[in-house]
């Protein structure tokens, strides 16, 4: 789509403002509204704005931004009412001087895959599994979150009001341009899950972010509140965000895919398993971002521990999904220990660089841990097997992260810097915090 077309589509579907949007290192999304008639202008300008308030941009005294529009991101956001219809355009950020900026997280992975592209015309696909939940508006809702109804996993009720939100939603997102492939109810009251098809990983990381603002906003109409926190509920199942994973070919052959491996994979796969099996406690702290994130990964809530990886067995970080008969298409990786309050663009681009450092480096991958309740072990029979466990808390992951080069090169000294210093600020906020918890426990006790 180039501008006239994006023109076209904006009095075709009588948009009265754009959304400009980009996202901080943290993956918030930022949006710059203009009306319709300083569009043409944006599309052949940019727009210039001030990056030293934005979290990871620009210094103040290196203050002035650009941003450069990406027409083929145009959509129409479907909630906005029809006096005030709008629609949004993704964008990449640059110097004044035309330079990408290398500190936004959006460009970065777009210049890494475009490299893959071109160095080993090899494409990164990505399929992921977002998990949120929807709760009640009562008042008390920071404290103490209601859900929003009572079912559990693939539950129906044909009156069920959850399953008329999700269907609203989904019904939003394929007007969006995301390709639905099916939404359900999770195993927690509230729990939601809505897939959609697998893409080239750019086009994915757009798209996660798409799904979670869109549910976000077409919940609150709803006087609802959607959440992609990955343990918003103590006791019960949190959200993660399973990554399926390939790599193809420019003329679209699975290049994670042998016919005559046992498990259907590829020297290249094993390898790309292996790298991000090594790299897996330092990237934790991009794909488990929040102090929150590790009231998920522990044991006994379907959420992955330990580090290794299987066919059959969901306690293991990768797992390989069974592809489909006779379609090479279908054969992947899982990756298990995402979770949805990732920025997807980081998260992306430090999985391809652990998987390409395993291929560079010709890992070997370790025996899958096939027919293994890894739960069930007892730590000595753990140490014995090799079993490694992933990162206790976001300061353990951020302390990994930070001796790691693989991903600091992937991401870059700007980002790399930049997500250090707010990932170790929430750490101290939350190390220096008094919880609810400790008051409870400790006020009149001790």
């Amino acid at each position: 789509m180039d501008k006239n077309d994006v023109l076209e589509r904006i009095k075709q579907d009588g948009i009265k403002f754009v959304s400009f949007q980009f996202t901080d290192v943290n993956g918030v999304v930022k949006s710059v509204d203009l009306p319709i008639n300083q569009v043409p202008s944006a599309l052949d300008n940019g727009i210039f704005f001030d990056g030293s308030s934005v979290e990871g941009f620009a210094r103040i005294q290196e203050s002035d931004m650009q941003l450069v529009i990406d027409p083929d991101t145009y959509a129409i956001l479907p909630w906005s009412p029809d006096e005030f219809k709008r629609a949004r355009i993704l964008c990449d950020i640059y110097h004044p001087n035309g330079e990408p900026f290398d500190g936004d997280p959006r460009g970065s992975l777009k210049r890494r895959l475009a490299s893959l592209k071109e160095n080993r015309k090899w494409i990164l696909n990505i399929g992921p599994e977002p998990e949120f939940f929807l709760f009640l508006r009562n008042g008390n809702e920071t404290v103490h979150p209601v859900p929003h109804d009572i079912g559990g996993y693939f539950d129906f009720s044909a009156n069920d009001e959850a399953v008329r939100v999700r269907t609203e939603l989904m019904d939003a997102l394929s007007l969006m341009g995301l390709e639905i492939e099916m939404g359900h109810h999770e195993v927690a009251l509230g729990q939601h899950e809505i897939d959609f098809r697998f893409a080239d990983a750019l086009k994915t990381a757009d798209n996660v972010l798409t799904l979670k603002y869109a549910v976000k906003a077409i919940a609150a109409q709803h006087g609802l509140i959607a959440s992609f926190m990955p343990k918003p509920v103590y006791g019960i199942n949190g959200s993660g965000m399973h990554c399926h994973q390939s790599i193809f070919d420019l003329d679209g052959n699975n290049l994670f895919y042998d016919r005559d491996d046992a498990f259907k994979l590829s020297p290249l796969a094993y390898q790309y398993i292996a790298g991000v099996l090594n790299h897996a406690r330092s990237l934790t702290a991009v794909v488990a971002p929040t102090v929150n994130s590790y009231k998920r990964l522990v044991p006994g809530y379907e959420a992955p521990v330990y580090i290794g990886w299987a066919q059959v067995n969901r306690s293991a970080l990768i797992r390989i999904p069974q592809p489909m008969a006779n379609n090479p298409k279908t054969v992947r990786l899982e990756l298990r220990f995402p979770d949805p309050s990732t920025n997807p663009y980081l998260a992306f681009n430090v999985m391809l660089a652990a998987g390409l450092d395993g291929i560079e480096k010709g890992l070997a991958c370790p025996k899958p841990l096939n027919q293994m309740n890894v739960y069930e072990l007892t730590d000595e029979e753990r140490i014995d097997l090799g079993i490694e466990m992933l990162p206790g808390s976001l300061f353990e992951a951020l302390v990994a992260f930070e001796s790691d080069s693989v991903l600091h090169s992937a991401l870059g000294s700007i980002l790399t810097e930049a997500f250090l210093k707010s990932r170790m600020t929430e750490w101290e906020e939350f190390r220096t915090h008094v919880t609810d918890w400790e008051l409870n426990r400790y006020l009149t006790s001790a």
